[in-house]
């Protein structure tokens, strides 16, 4: 099959280096990312569009790449051919795509002409209509409120016939608006704000602040990797793990409790800082909103950005909560959110609401910022790309890949997955993950549990969670290669 990508429309009003310079870095992203899925895929870069030609085979695979890579505003699937302007040939292989389309029901034809032509759109959609109608049965023509458009481009001598036109996510290539990094919690907000960056086309790197011991970063690990891979992974980009436990212990030492969670924050932003200008970074990315909890009210933000002398942006700043919470279940975060442990909300109490420099400065001036420099000091940068690799490496919880009689295994994917790639077992229960935490409690616990998941990551996660619970009757079930 054949498809026409469109160009986001903020690409096109550029001018003609920037907009050349777009183009060609989108043409690479997509070339990078459908030769992932068959290198014989071709794709083919115009100043105004970019087609792509695959094996119909690989047509589901092709149209979840065009779906997911920033840059692309829609794309059109067409079936093409050479017609010249033989406008009874082009009206005939219009018609074997969409005679039957306008039985009994209200059509338009719509043209459009890219080189040189005798005839114009105008005449081609008349020409077209007309044979439909002489040819079909439909109800009648209607300019304006039709049920069904017909759609056919002609370019010099090649007609292309638009059998669907799909959505894209818009935004600019990735890689053409320089790269930030990303302070990353794996809850709903600052996973909706790293999306939002990686859509306007800016490579993003994340950080993690580790409060909560290895079930909370593989969790953070894992929705990080997805993000990537969904929607950032023609380029690579790091996953930096920080060290935060002492830091806290010496906020509790220094910090008066009601500046603990605004410290907590700064302090977060310096050792971004610290990282960033390692990695060469120009900025950062938080998933604040205004007002949605004690330290984002304007002034809070305002003391907590004192902290870093970096461009620090807020995707959600103005947004409400349940449209983030939209924004996740679209981008399939949602779950990944829902399950997520929040720590950053253990130390505060009784919380400031409009914080005082000056108050600050003093509470900033009694902590020991030799321990902010060693957790700097000890933290982790590995590829994303890695993650699975890094999680099943350290495996947190035992794995097994033989089940025992007396075992039961639990298939944790989505319903979707399991239903496309059920698990050849026997007795297998299937608990989604984003409810495994209150289901397991109701098993018979006099019984051994191996998680199951098709990279072992959520498996991984999930069994560490349950035995931070007191469950120690679940391990995780990798099958042999």
């Amino acid at each position: 099959m054949r498809f026409i990508v469109k160009l986001f429309p903020e690409i096109m009003i550029k001018g003609a280096p920037v907009k050349k310079k777009m183009i060609s870095q989108l043409n690479d992203n997509l070339r990078t990312l459908l030769h992932r899925v068959d290198d014989q895929i071709v794709v083919k870069r115009f100043w105004d569009k970019i087609e792509v030609q695959s094996d119909d085979k690989w047509n589901d695979a092709v149209r979840r790449v065009l779906s997911k890579t920033p840059g692309v505003e829609q794309f059109l699937e067409v079936v093409q051919y050479e017609t010249g302007e033989n406008l009874a040939l082009i009206a005939e292989k219009v018609a074997e795509h969409a005679l039957d389309r306008v039985a009994g029901k209200s059509f338009v034809v719509r043209a459009k002409r890219t080189g040189t032509h005798e005839a114009t759109s105008f005449e081609l959609e008349r020409f077209v209509g007309a044979y439909f109608c002489q040819h079909g049965s439909p109800r009648k023509v209607d300019l304006h409120t039709p049920e069904v458009k017909i759609e056919f481009e002609l370019h010099q001598k090649t007609l292309n016939v638009i059998t669907k036109r799909r959505v894209g996510l818009g935004g600019f290539p990735m890689g053409t608006q320089g790269q930030l990094l990303s302070l990353m919690s794996g809850g709903f907000d600052s996973t909706v704000a790293s999306y939002l960056t990686m859509k306007r086309g800016v490579k993003t790197h994340f950080i993690f602040f580790n409060l909560g011991g290895a079930a909370h970063e593989i969790g953070v690990k894992q929705v990080a990797l997805y993000l990537w891979a969904q929607f950032g992974s023609s380029h690579r980009v790091s996953f930096v793990t920080v060290p935060f436990e002492a830091v806290v212990t010496e906020i509790f030492r220094s910090t008066h409790e009601s500046y603990m969670g605004v410290t907590l924050k700064r302090l977060m932003l310096m050792a971004a800082e610290k990282v960033a200008d390692e990695m060469g970074i120009d900025a950062l990315v938080t998933g604040e909103s205004v007002a949605q909890v004690s330290s984002q009210t304007l002034r809070n933000l305002a003391v907590i950005d004192q902290a870093t002398t970096k461009l620090v942006l807020r995707p959600l700043a103005m947004m409400n909560k349940p449209d983030i919470m939209n924004i996740a279940n679209d981008i399939g975060t949602r779950h990944f959110a829902e399950s997520m442990p929040e720590y950053c909300g253990v130390i505060s109490k009784n919380p400031v609401i409009n914080g005082s420099f000056k108050r600050m400065e003093k509470e900033a001036a009694r902590f020991d910022y030799a321990v902010l420099d060693a957790a700097i000091d000890q933290a982790i940068s590995i590829p994303v790309h890695t993650i699975i690799d890094d999680v099943n490496a350290a495996e947190s919880v035992e794995v097994l890949s033989e089940v025992a009689p007396e075992m039961v295994v639990i298939d944790i994917r989505r319903e979707e997955e399991v239903a496309s790639s059920p698990l050849a077992l026997e007795g297998v229960e299937t608990i989604p993950f984003y409810e495994l935490n209150q289901s397991f409690k109701a098993l018979d616990q006099e019984r051994e549990y191996l998680l199951f998941c098709e990279k072992g990551v959520m498996s991984q996660l999930h069994a560490q969670y349950l035995r931070d619970a007191g469950f120690e009757n679940v391990r995780v079930y990798r099958p042999a290669p």
